[in-house]
């Protein structure tokens, strides 16, 4: 028994080295430095200084970015529209103002018209008082400049509701006094045609994709050769060229009329602000009568 554990023994102490387990490792080095020393408890790490005061923890007061610029858009806070007309509510609403009061507007003015053109008493009258109708010019000239130019009043209400109004009744007694030194039945198919021509503009601005508001300039160029054509045919009048000159009249205000309704619908390069409701019912109430005494001819 002894004879055979002897060499199992024997060849187990073989392979025990020389050094005891519990005696400490031998010390490496290299190029003669020796490894710093080994601790039981590893160092923490410390982030930065920056990135420890964007961390925020909860129940505590910090600073964010929209508190220090409020006008700065976030990723989700939906960006501020360039213009009021970006939102259809509001554009649709400026839209609907508008026309209601051109209708209230033209309702008026032909009333007027048929009123100084069918009753006789009334079409001697405005006739015989010629100083009337040149008041009514001059009153209409003034509050009709003030409204196109003057943005405190226009935009200041009731004021511009008032001046509207003065515009709206000194221009229907004007176009009244002319209506009435011409033919019943002529001023009637001329309110007709005038009414259809003004629907179709409307309509044709609405649905249409190319942009007039950008040949405004143009248009004012032609209005200046009209005025120059109409002074020139006081010196050599003939029918032709009345004619002619009411055709191209009533052509360039509807044009304007285009323009203007383009501006008002605002789905154009240029626009109107959503508080010049009452330039815009002037320009478009002004292209409509204008359209009116044209096709209907001088006296």
């Amino acid at each position: 028994m002894s004879d055979t554990a002897d060499p199992i023994a024997r060849k187990e102490m073989q392979y025990v080295p020389d050094s005891d387990v519990s005696s400490p490792p031998p010390s490496y080095s290299y190029q003669g430095q020796q490894p710093p020393p080994y601790s039981a408890a590893p160092d923490m790490y410390y982030p930065p200084k920056a990135e420890t005061t964007c961390i925020s923890q909860p129940g505590t007061a910090y600073e964010s970015f929209s508190d220090i610029s409020p006008d700065a858009p976030s990723d989700t806070t939906p960006l501020i529209a360039s213009s009021a007309f970006d939102d259809k509510t509001v554009r649709r609403a400026f839209v609907r103002k508008v026309f209601c009061i051109l209708t209230v507007q033209l309702l008026f003015t032909f009333s007027v018209v048929c009123v100084f053109t069918f009753s006789s008493v009334v079409k001697d009258a405005v006739q015989t008082n010629l100083w009337a109708y040149l008041s009514s010019f001059f009153i209409f000239a003034v509050v009709a400049i003030t409204l196109s130019c003057c943005k405190s009043f226009s935009r200041r209400h009731p004021w511009n509701i008032v001046g509207l109004v003065v515009v709206t009744l000194s221009l229907s007694y004007m176009v009244g006094t002319i209506a009435s030194f011409h033919n019943t039945t002529a001023v009637v198919i001329t309110m007709g045609t005038t009414l259809a021509i003004s629907l179709a503009i409307i309509a044709f601005s609405a649905q249409t994709r190319y942009d007039f508001t950008i040949c405004y300039w143009l248009l004012l160029i032609l209005a200046v050769d009209l005025i120059m054509f109409g002074f020139f045919c006081t010196f050599y009048y003939s029918y032709i060229t009345d004619i002619l000159y009411g055709c191209l009249g009533a052509l360039l205000y509807s044009l304007f009329l285009m323009v203007d309704c383009q501006l008002m619908m605002g789905m154009m390069s240029y626009r109107l602000d959503p508080e010049e409701y009452i330039n815009a019912a002037l320009m478009i109430y002004l292209d409509i009568v204008l359209i009116f005494l044209y096709l209907l001819g001088r006296r």
